[in-house]
């Protein structure tokens, strides 16, 4: 798994051979096939793995009931530790197998779940303003994939979450601040 990681964050998993990744763990490409049949199969295995790790933290965080921005905090720390790879899987989703891609998209779902249930504790309460929590979510990871994908741009030669992480989370809170007609009033 290490192997692949390291990998794929370098070349993508679309350019990583099974043999590359047999070779970098030191194994014959036969052993891999043992764990993984396809190339598919260890894509997959590779984005549950990173999406384990990622999830860990935003459910320690919710079952406290975590603010939204402790959630994205929490979800661009997760990030922050796999950012090449992260980067790469972004960049090929579309092109990936489709049980990649269906694991990809559970990882993003279980971040849109934490993420709504605390936008939804902070709408009720007026501290940001009321809206659709997909549009919410679809919102933060489309400006945290932009970054990414443009990375060059943002940070070149550095981590664009590193750099630009707590630009991304105060920009985000300031577009879902609410407005004077949106406050609720205290009871």
């Amino acid at each position: 798994m290490e192997a692949a990681f390291g990998l794929f964050a370098e070349f993508g998993p679309l350019a990583t051979t099974t043999g590359a990744v047999a070779q970098a763990a030191g194994v014959s490409h036969g052993t891999l096939f043992l764990h993984f049949p396809t190339q598919g199969a260890l894509v997959e295995a590779v984005i549950l793995e990173f999406g384990s790790k990622v999830n860990a933290r935003l459910h320690e965080l919710s079952s406290s009931g975590g603010s939204v921005r402790e959630i994205l905090e929490a979800h661009l720390a997760g990030l922050r530790e796999f950012e090449p790879f992260y980067t790469r899987l972004v960049i090929e989703a579309r092109l990936l197998p489709e049980c990649a891609r269906e694991a990809l998209l559970g990882i993003q779902s279980t971040v849109s779940h934490h993420l709504s249930v605390a936008a939804e504790r902070a709408m009720a309460d007026g501290t940001i303003r009321t809206m659709p929590v997909a549009l919410l979510f679809n919102t933060w990871i489309a400006l945290v994939h932009y970054y990414l994908t443009n990375g060059d741009l943002f940070a070149p030669g550095k981590s664009v979450l590193a750099r630009r992480g707590g630009e991304l989370i105060e920009h985000f809170l300031h577009l879902i601040a609410p407005v004077d007609g949106d406050i609720k009033e205290s009871p």
